[in-house]
C-alpha cells in the first residue's frame, strides 16, 4: 500500500491547550513518538499560543487553532467545530485523528466519519460516571453510546476506564488500556526534610477537590497549633472561590501559584502531595508525584488505586476533610514513614508509568489503525 511508504501522518485533536493532564499525556506522547510519527495539532481555542501548543512548537509540530472547538456540545457549536476541523483535515491530509478530552472525541469522530479518515479516542475519564449530576451523565452517555461506532479504537487510560468503555456497543477489538505516562526529569523531593510542606497540582473546578484540602488544613492546625504550608499549583474558574474560602479560614500560609511551566522543580519543594477529586481517570498528577518520589495522599477512587496500594505507595482516604486531616497528621510527625513512601511511589513510576512503554504501544496501534493491518493488543 501507498501509505506504507511515508511516516503516518497523525492529526492530534485535543479541545483545549490550558495546563492539564490531558495536554500532559499529548505532549509526553508526541515527544516520544515524533522521530517516527509526521504529527499536526489541532487544539480548540482562538490563538494557536497555549501551554501545549506552544511546547508542540518547540518540537517543530505544527499547531491550528480551531476557535469554534471549546467545552460546549450545544447542536450549533459542535457543527461549527465539525466544519472547521474538516477544513484542516482537507488541508494537512492526515493518516489517522487521535483525539483527546469528551468534546474532541465528539467532534473528531463526526469529522473522521465525513472524511473517511480512522479516529483514536483516547478516554481521560468518561463523563458518565456516576459522581457526575444525573443531567451532565446522561447527555455523556448518549454522546458516547451514539459515536461508539465511529470509533476506530478506543483508548482506556485506566482498566476502570475499560470497565465503563464495555457498556457501549463498541466491539471488545478496538478497546485497550494504556496508561498515562510521564518523562522522567532530574529533579527529586526529600519527603522527610523539615518542615513537611504540602502541595496539591490540579485545575481549580470540579472535579478537583481542593476545598477540601483547605478545610484539611484548617482542622490540621487545630490540632498542632500551627499551620503548615500548603502550596495549590493551577488555575481555573473556581480559583476565586478557594482563594475566599482560605480568608474564610483564617489560612495565612497557602500559595495559590496559578499555572507553572515549572511544576518538577515545584514538586521537589514539598514533601507531601494531595489529590482530592470527586472521580478520576489515571491522574497525571499523581504519576508526577510518585516520579518526584513525594509521600501522597489522594482520594480513594478506582483510578487512583491503579497508581497506589495503599499503604505502600501513598494514602488513599475518605472524600472528606476529616480523613484528609488525619492522614496529613500522620504524616507530618513521621519523616521516616513520608521518606518510605515516596521511595516506594518513585520506584512504581520508574517500573511502570515511564513514556517509552505508552509510546510503544501508541506507535503499535498507529500502525494497525493507519496502515489497516490486523487487530492485536497494542499494549503487550
Amino acid at each position: 500500500m501507498e501509505r506504507a511508504s511515508h511516516p503516518l501522518k497523525v492529526m492530534q485533536v485535543i479541545t483545549k491547550g490550558e495546563s492539564g493532564g490531558a495536554q500532559t499525556h499529548l505532549l509526553a506522547l508526541c515527544l516520544a513518538l515524533a522521530p517516527r510519527v509526521h504529527f499536526v495539532a489541532a487544539i480548540g481555542g482562538a490563538s494557536p499560543r497555549s501551554m501545549l501548543g506552544d511546547e508542540l512548537q518547540t518540537l517543530g509540530i505544527p499547531v491550528c487553532a480551531v476557535p469554534q472547538l471549546g467545552n460546549s456540545l450545544s447542536p450549533l457549536r459542535t457543527l461549527a467545530a465539525v466544519r472547521a476541523l474538516l477544513c484542516l483535515v482537507r488541508e494537512h491530509r492526515p493518516d489517522i485523528l487521535h483525539a483527546h478530552s469528551s468534546v474532541a472525541g465528539v467532534v473528531a469522530r463526526i469529522a473522521g466519519r465525513i472524511a473517511g479518515i480512522p479516529v483514536i479516542y483516547t478516554v481521560h475519564g468518561f463523563g458518565f460516571k456516576p459522581e457526575i449530576p444525573r443531567l451532565q451523565r446522561w447527555a455523556a452517555w448518549m454522546a458516547e453510546w451514539t459515536l461508539a461506532r465511529l470509533t476506530a479504537h478506543m483508548v482506556c487510560v485506566s482498566s476502570h476506564e475499560m470497565q465503563l468503555a464495555r457498556r457501549l456497543p463498541i466491539a471488545r477489538g478496538r478497546l485497550s488500556v494504556i496508561p498515562n505516562a510521564v518523562a522522567d526529569t532530574p529533579e527529586r523531593a526529600q519527603p522527610d526534610h523539615a518542615p513537611a510542606c504540602i502541595v496539591m497540582v490540579a485545575r481549580l473546578a470540579r472535579p478537583k477537590r481542593p476545598d477540601l484540602l483547605l478545610h484539611a488544613l484548617a482542622l490540621l492546625r487545630a490540632r498542632l497549633g500551627h499551620e503548615v504550608p500548603a502550596s495549590l499549583i493551577g488555575s481555573g474558574p473556581d480559583m476565586a472561590a478557594h482563594r475566599a474560602l482560605a480568608r474564610q479560614l483564617k489560612l495565612q500560609a497557602v500559595d495559590f501559584t496559578g499555572d507553572a511551566d515549572d511544576v518538577p522543580k515545584r514538586l521537589a519543594q514539598h514533601g507531601v502531595f494531595v489529590l482530592m477529586s470527586d472521580h478520576e481517570g489515571l491522574p497525571i498528577s499523581v504519576i508526577e508525584a510518585m516520579r518526584a518520589g513525594l509521600a501522597i495522599v489522594a482520594s480513594d477512587l478506582p483510578g487512583m488505586r491503579e497508581l497506589i496500594d495503599d499503604g505502600t505507595h501513598g494514602l488513599l482516604v475518605a472524600n472528606e476533610a476529616g480523613a484528609l486531616a488525619e492522614a496529613l497528621l500522620a504524616l507530618t510527625a513521621a519523616p521516616a514513614l513520608r521518606a518510605r513512601l515516596g521511595h516506594a511511589a518513585r520506584q512504581r513510576y520508574e517500573a511502570r508509568f515511564t513514556p517509552a512503554p505508552m509510546a510503544r504501544a501508541v506507535e503499535t496501534l498507529y500502525g494497525q489503525i493507519g496502515r489497516h493491518e490486523p487487530a492485536s493488543d497494542p499494549a503487550r
